[in-house]
């Protein structure tokens, strides 16, 4: 057998990353950090010991912690990902233990309160990758979440630049697209385009809910009304925090929705005037970017390492090829200077059992979901 090259595996973009909160978006980042060699050690930070056991045993951390302590001396980056309403509070826990170099970003969904708190006090840089689902929870994580998603960073006049470039090189490494867009003009976007559509889902499930015929009407309802109603189905409490936070933008956006929607109401009598409005609106949703979040079946692929060096595919198709594997999909991550990770993605899970293992015994460490540590 092969011995392992020491030279496969690229240095980290950063060494210890702190998630502070493993639900659905820290999951997802941890993951990514993972799979794509971005971080030399991910600790996950969370008072739920059943969350953190799920983490470990799906790849996500490295090690875990229930309480923050002296031991944050050795963060390099912190990731607060808990619900909005809750960042401040959980900066201040980690704050005391941190050193001064540390650098400190956030996921969450309000951005000018938090700007402005915890700026002054750490080297912080604001972050909302625009991506999410109505499944919850690190059980449901996965990095192409992130991948080809906006990632809006917030950074002020008070922002560390060199924090800023460390968070921005970070979030293109995991696959997504890093913008900077002033914190207040940040709420007022997402206030249209994310928290309005969620109390509009909420309104519209409302609707049914307390009307009399409600048992029928939830039988007619079809794939239009879920379509509108899906963010719905997102956990109560984040969504509710996620409204509130931003609750000042928000009303400004419901009555700019209110406005719009009885403008159309009115224009039932004048269905030409309609139809020019329905038009429109056509083009606007289909001119919206399609995001494609990956290329491949995340359950039959892994990703490996690799040196930045003439010949690293060659070796790696010739080493599948002689075990008798045939790849469906190859993907480039990314190659830093050091090297970077390729993505394969097989047709059988035998096969990219298989493929795993004939690789790392060509000397390449390959990761997949539950494999953080190549195993």
């Amino acid at each position: 057998m092969t011995a392992p090259d020491p030279t496969a595996r690229p240095a980290p973009l950063v060494g210890t990353v702190v998630l502070a909160g493993v639900g659905l978006i820290g999951g997802s980042v941890g993951l990514g950090l993972q799979q794509r060699f971005l971080a030399r050690r991910v600790i996950g930070l969370d008072r739920d010991p059943a969350v953190l056991e799920a983490a470990r045993g799906l790849g996500v951390i490295d090690e875990a912690r229930l309480e923050a302590g002296p031991w944050l001396a050795e963060a390099d980056l912190v990731v607060l990902a808990t619900p909005a309403r809750t960042l401040e509070r959980l900066a201040a826990e980690v704050a005391p233990f941190l050193r001064d170099d540390a650098i400190v970003t956030d996921v969450g969904s309000a951005k000018a309160d938090v700007v402005a708190a915890l700026t002054p006090r750490l080297r912080f840089v604001g972050g909302h990758p625009m991506a999410g689902s109505e499944r919850m929870g690190v059980l449901n994580a996965d990095p192409s979440l992130l991948e080809n998603a906006v990632w809006v960073l917030t950074p002020t006049s008070g922002t560390d630049p060199a924090a800023l470039t460390v968070v921005t090189e970070l979030v293109r490494a995991l696959g997504a697209l890093p913008i900077e867009v002033a914190p207040e003009l940040h709420d007022r976007l997402v206030a249209t385009v994310s928290h309005v559509p969620y109390l509009a889902s909420v309104a519209l499930t409302q609707l049914v809910a307390e009307a009399d015929d409600r048992e029928l009407l939830m039988l007619l309802a079809a794939g239009g009304f879920r379509d509108l109603t899906r963010v719905a189905s997102g956990s109560p409490r984040m969504s509710r925090d996620m409204v509130v936070s931003n609750r000042f933008a928000v009303r400004e956006a419901v009555a700019r929705f209110g406005r719009a929607l009885t403008a159309l109401a009115d224009r039932l009598d004048d269905p030409e005037a309609l139809l020019d409005a329905a038009e429109g609106a056509k083009r606007t949703r289909d001119a919206l970017p399609v995001v494609r979040r990956t290329l491949m079946p995340a359950r039959f692929e892994f990703v490996i390492a690799v040196p930045d060096r003439p010949g690293e595919l060659a070796r790696i198709t010739r080493a599948l090829g002689d075990a008798d594997v045939n790849v469906k999909d190859i993907e480039v991550l990314g190659i830093r200077e050091s090297g970077g990770a390729i993505r394969l993605a097989f047709e059988t899970v035998d096969e990219r059992t298989r493929g795993a293992e004939a690789l790392r015994a060509a000397g390449y460490e390959a990761r997949g979901r539950g494999e953080a540590n190549g195993g």
